[in-house]
């Protein structure tokens, strides 16, 4: 079935209803979706907390605007050319919607070679009762929910602010012990881990089987709106990312069409900007890692405890069994990453795969430092970093006088080497002003993941 003609059959999808109630410590949020012709969707989520006030109006904001971020896992089975929201919009917040949409349906849009445009693609019509902007009845916030997601960045993160971690709360979405671990070793005690569950409507995967369009959707929106949704239901000021400078470069290099675009800088601008217009909340949501590059971050994580090297994980192909594939674009940008760092024989016991010398990984290799067009459709780091690692893992090795591993071998004959390895040794001072830190954690990110290796 093409976008076209699914379009035709199934011309309207529909956000019907949000149902909460307070059931045995947890606030259970129920939504229904409707695509028309097809039938409902029932997501639902549990949010472990206190008993809420389901009367307050930024509660109530803040579970409508988490359903619309869930709405578009829904809506790209059947990609219907009308939205009908059972809740009324301005036409600026219909429009925020829509940009977070496009923007974060490009790849989904390029791979399944679908043609559309912001004004054509989707049409949202409101309806129904008013939303209320009253006053948020909780106002005295304080402390920080910090996202883990057991890879070496919300490590990073978590390392950093060490010091600052008496009244922080690690947040993940469903359970995963990398997490928790993560968490657990930097020292928030394991009542302070929130683990709000989500569980997604099983006829969704359904449709995926049967030949309905499915590909990838701003996942990261989703963490955004529900991590300031559990900051406010436990009275937290603070979301704090971990979200790196990298993140904002375009997957397919002649398009804006980013696998990263909700972690981007742009994407976090515009989530600022909606919780100050339309949740106000209170809450900040910012990235403690914006300025850095992957290179920064993967160069601080190296030299961080090495009880944290033997249990992150970052690799989404192995997600489900808390491991590492080994033989994933993710697996091998995080042992390129690592190589100027790390000795590659200690990146082959942790990733448990000796990644540079796979042949199969040579064209991987030529997607991440951008010899081919695309960059594998991973959070991955910029072409330029890769390609300054590649460099400096050469010259390390050559160094301490060991043998290239086949797929370094293959890199120092290319036109990118001799492009880039006289710039490596002086590459890791950048700083990028594009961000959003409070002043004292600004200087504290630059003194000890920049200055410190000057």
């Amino acid at each position: 079935m093409t976008f076209t003609e699914l379009r035709k059959q199934y011309p309207a999808f529909v956000f019907r209803d949000i149902q909460a109630e307070y059931v045995n410590g947890k606030l259970a949020v129920f939504y229904t979706f409707e695509i028309e012709g097809l039938g409902r969707f029932e997501p639902y989520w549990t949010f472990p907390c206190a008993q809420p006030d389901l009367t307050d109006p930024a509660l109530r904001r803040l579970l409508f605007s988490l359903g619309m971020a869930e709405l578009v896992s829904y809506w790209k089975i059947t990609c219907s050319p009308v939205v009908r929201i059972g809740m009324q919009m301005t036409k600026e917040q219909a429009d925020w919607w829509k940009r977070l949409y496009f923007g974060g349906l490009g790849e989904f849009f390029y791979r399944n070679g679908i043609e559309t445009d912001f004004d054509s693609f989707m049409t949202i019509e409101c309806g129904g009762e008013p939303q209320d902007f009253g006053a948020a009845k909780q106002t005295a916030l304080s402390g920080r929910l910090i996202p883990v997601g057991g890879g070496k960045d919300s490590i990073v993160t978590l390392n950093l602010l060490k010091a600052q971690l008496g009244d922080a709360y690690a947040y993940q979405i469903n359970h995963r012990d990398s997490s928790e671990q993560a968490a657990l070793l930097a020292g928030i005690p394991k009542e302070r881990i929130l683990e709000p569950a989500r569980k997604l409507h099983p006829k969704m995967l359904e449709c995926n089987k049967r030949g309905f369009l499915n590909g990838h959707t701003p996942f990261s929106a989703i963490v955004a709106f529900s991590a300031v949704l559990t900051a406010y239901l436990h009275g937290l000021s603070e979301v704090v990312l971990s979200n790196e400078s990298s993140a904002s470069e375009s997957t397919v290099s002649d398009a804006e069409v980013n696998h990263q675009y909700s972690k981007s800088y742009q994407f976090e601008q515009d989530f600022f900007a909606y919780e100050r217009e339309y949740l106000k909340t209170g809450v900040r949501y910012y990235s403690l890692l914006r300025p850095l590059t992957e290179f920064q971050i993967a160069r601080y994580f190296a030299s961080c405890d090495t009880k944290y090297h033997e249990i992150f994980r970052s690799c989404n192909a192995g997600a489900k069994e808390d491991k590492w594939c080994g033989h994933c674009a993710k697996c091998l940008f995080v042992a390129v990453i690592l190589s100027p760092f790390l000795p590659y024989a200690e990146i082959v016991r942790l990733l448990g795969s000796d990644l540079f010398n796979l042949p199969e990984m040579a064209p991987v290799l030529q997607e991440l430092c951008g010899a081919l067009p695309n960059k594998p459709f991973e959070c991955v780091g910029s072409r330029k970093e890769v390609n300054l690692a590649l460099c400096l893992a050469i010259a390390n090795a050559e160094r301490r006088g060991e043998a290239l591993p086949l797929l370094l071998n293959s890199y120092k004959q290319s036109p990118l080497y001799a492009e880039y390895a006289e710039a490596a040794a002086d590459f890791g001072q950048e700083w990028d002003p594009q961000h959003n830190l409070p002043e004292d954690l600004a200087a504290l990110v630059r003194r000890e993941c920049v200055d410190k290796f000057a």
